[in-house]
């Protein structure tokens, strides 16, 4: 049952034990990008929520880019909304943000304390207005255009 319940898959299963939908977004990731190489290693969760989308990001880049570094690049990206502070809704949820609206948000953004090239984001958008998975391309995209 998926009524208050999280389900950790989104479509069929395939051999290697990923989904369909996860193996969308590998292939779109590196169509996108021009880059067979690029590793992506994701995991699709069916919410039963109303509105959006939402993605936690986590990006390692070649060299070492600086938290506030990413927020000022995200603040001067054309769709990206900006909404980072460290408090209780000082991040974007897809109701209270993103639903009916174009623009893709970011908050929650930091450096990884588990990586020394690491990032991590939250991303949320309207999915019904924009996808997900082109939305965390385009943020990845111009992350890795200015520090790869």
């Amino acid at each position: 049952p998926i009524a208050f319940n999280v389900l950790p898959h989104i479509d069929v299963f395939l051999e290697n034990g990923y989904t369909k939908e996860e193996m969308k977004m590998v292939w779109e990731s590196r169509k996108i990008l021009e880059d067979e190489r690029l590793q992506v290693n994701p995991t699709a969760v069916r919410v039963p929520v109303f509105y959006g989308h939402a993605e936690a990001v986590h990006i390692e880049t070649r060299e070492k880019i600086a938290a506030q570094e990413v927020r000022r690049l995200l603040s001067e990206a054309p769709g990206v909304v900006l909404l980072d502070e460290p408090k209780p809704g000082g991040y974007p949820t897809p109701v209270t943000e993103a639903a009916g609206k174009d623009p893709v948000y970011v908050g929650r953004i930091r450096e990884d304390i588990s990586h020394p090239r690491g990032l991590n984001l939250w991303v949320v958008a309207d999915n019904v207005r924009k996808g997900a998975a082109l939305n965390s391309i385009q943020i990845a995209e111009l992350l890795i255009r200015k520090h790869a």
